[in-house]
């Protein structure tokens, strides 16, 4: 009874300011991409209980409506839930921080050194993995239209359009998006 008592009290009593600004702070310095979400629910449901599963998912719904990045529409709607204004700004700064000091580095540090070798071949490197996990997705996520003739024949001219040619992305949608829509048209059988 007495462990209920207090565990209903912790819930009333609202979080410091610090608190809040360090607890994004370290989600924001652990986490990349798309697990920042479930970081956040770990800390602001399970860990802490500062927010109710219902509420997560409440919250959650409403920053997917939001524009800019759910990670952080969700620490300004969870943060002014816990702490206001005040706790909606310590909530952001302390997940954005960690990864805005470690771009604002990175950028000085190529700054200082766009004619050193290792420069270049470390940006030759990130572009490389990068395009490769481009690739993987969409092979993934296009996993059945490569094995339609129609559906390769379309992603094979619209990669030589912008690789090859090196036309711009709204030019091939230009190109593509009526002959897109005229093979895809729907038929007189269905």
């Amino acid at each position: 009874m007495t462990s209920e008592l207090t565990d209903s009290a912790t819930q009333l009593k609202p979080p410091t300011l610090y608190d809040v600004f360090i607890q994004f702070l370290m989600i924001g310095a652990i986490s990349f991409g798309g697990g920042i979400i479930a970081y956040e629910r770990i800390l602001l449901v399970e860990k802490r209980k500062w927010l109710s599963p219902d509420d997560f998912m409440g919250y959650l719904a409403i920053s997917q409506t939001m524009p800019g990045l759910n990670s952080v529409n969700l620490a300004v709607l969870s943060g002014d839930h816990l702490r206001g204004v005040r706790g909606a700004i310590s909530a952001t700064i302390g997940l954005i921080l960690p990864g805005s000091l470690f771009v604002l580095a990175i950028g000085i540090a190529y700054a200082k050194n766009t004619d050193h070798p290792l420069a270049n071949l470390i940006l030759a490197g990130i572009a490389a993995a990068a395009c490769g996990l481009l690739a993987a997705i969409t092979y993934r996520i296009g996993d059945q239209h490569w094995k339609h003739l129609k559906s390769l024949i379309i992603i094979v001219v619209t990669f030589c359009l912008m690789s090859i040619v090196k036309l711009s992305l709204p030019l091939v949608l230009l190109i593509m998006a009526p002959v897109c829509l005229y093979l895809y048209r729907p038929s007189a059988k269905s």
